[in-house]
């Protein structure tokens, strides 16, 4: 009988493994129970609540005059705690590694995910969302100006092996100022965790289990596992970062201070697994259905695919309250470097020139996909000259990214192929 009850609990514990699991609210019980941590978040929320105030009442005064989002940059480290007796080898792996995971985000909070198509189809059953959500973001990794101590050359990105972070902490004055991303294994089957608004000048961190992290094959010790293998448990970890709650905090009356806050998720009191199609599942409303492919459920990666335009705003206004928090000289000129280069034609058909103003050293070029994975990848010296031609004639119609990286900094930007 013992060993039939232990074979139960067993199945049932392999079961709840193969779904999404977030520690985000057991953070959060931590973070209140501390004064000084309990007493960063509620200043922030306090300093969101007044720039939510200031917005809608700026709105209000200019319904007619609307102007797109600025672009924001934000700065990144990466930290993979266990990784400090990792081969030379492997490092490098890391490192590219990261830039796939930042290849994803750049994608996904961008809504140039190739999968973000499905909306045309989904939407008829959520018509509470008027648009998808695109914050007009670009992460990238800091190079210049690393904090003292960290071992990182200038000009090489903020990736730490074994460093920082260590004994499982979630913050790192350190690294206080940067996006901080900690890659390690989290027990009890937790993908990830992140403060439900989090702060750059406690240097607080996004963690995500070592078997979550980035796409495709990865590297010794970070495998990316189905069904979670498509770098998206930090597109949702990220999200609460930037105090987007889940979508299915519970049922209420009104939608602006209940539930996720955010009027353009249908409300919601059960997460979802799995991969459920549009409108299979009931909302707290009659006739409202789950929005089960939103970043901020539990589903699958391969079944999740966008944020809606009301958690766009509520994330903007979240950076905005908190903006001066990041630091802004660990990322290289990148101004300069996108002033001195032109890429054309751009839609093309999978050949395209970038040509340079003046060059006085070496730069790489890298394509990838949208779902982060390198298409095309070179480095080029001061004899290639002033422009190079690149073909991918091979290569599917689509949404890319290229970065063009030179010892000044790294620019990235959306390619077309038609």
């Amino acid at each position: 009988m013992k060993l039939k009850v232990l074979f139960v609990l067993l199945v049932f514990q392999m079961s709840f493994a193969q779904h999404r699991t977030c520690g985000t609210q057991a953070l959060m019980q931590q973070i209140m129970a501390n004064p000084v941590s309990r007493q960063i978040h509620l200043d922030n929320q306090a300093k969101f609540e007044l720039e939510l105030q200031n917005e809608t009442l700026n709105k209000n005064s200019n319904a007619t005059n609307s102007t797109a989002a600025a672009l924001i940059t934000i700065p990144v480290a990466v930290h993979f705690p266990s990784a400090g007796a990792a081969s030379a080898t492997v490092k490098t792996c890391l490192r590219n590694f990261a830039q796939t995971q930042i290849n994803i985000l750049n994608a996904d909070y961008n809504a140039a995910n190739a999968d973000i198509s499905n909306w045309a189809a989904d939407a008829p059953y959520y018509p509470m969302v008027t648009s998808v959500g695109n914050l007009n973001v670009k992460f990238v990794l800091a190079t210049v100006n690393h904090p003292a101590g960290s071992g990182i050359a200038e000009g090489t990105v903020a990736v730490t092996f074994g460093t920082d972070f260590l004994s499982n902490a979630d913050s790192d004055s350190t690294w206080a100022g940067y996006l901080n991303l900690v890659c390690r294994n989290i027990s009890g089957g937790i993908l990830g965790y992140s403060p439900l608004g989090g702060s750059p000048s406690a240097g607080e961190t996004v963690v995500i289990d070592n078997n979550a992290f980035g796409s495709g094959s990865g590297c010794t010790g970070y495998v990316p596992g189905a069904p979670y293998n498509l770098g998206r448990t930090l597109t949702h970890e990220l999200g609460h970062f930037f105090n987007l709650d889940h979508t299915f905090n519970g049922c209420g009356t009104n939608c602006s201070t209940q539930g996720d806050k955010v009027c353009d998720t249908p409300a919601l009191g059960t997460e979802n697994y799995d991969c459920p199609a549009a409108g299979d599942v009931a909302g707290c409303v009659p006739d409202q259905y789950a929005l089960t492919m939103n970043y901020m459920d539990y589903v699958n990666d391969a079944c999740m695919y966008m944020f809606t335009l009301g958690q766009e705003n509520r994330m903007r206004t979240y950076y905005n309250a908190i903006a001066l928090e990041f630091k802004t000289d660990v990322l290289a000129n990148t101004k300069f470097v996108e002033n001195t280069f032109s890429l054309y034609p751009n839609p093309n058909k999978g050949s395209f020139t970038i040509e340079f103003k003046e060059l006085t050293g070496s730069y790489s070029v890298e394509v990838f996909d949208v779902a982060g994975q390198t298409i095309y990848e070179n480095n080029y010296d001061q004899s290639a000259g002033l422009t190079q031609t690149i073909n991918l004639q091979n290569t599917s119609t689509g949404v890319y990214f290229i970065n063009i990286k030179t010892e000044n900094g790294l620019v990235t930007k959306k390619l077309l192929i038609q």
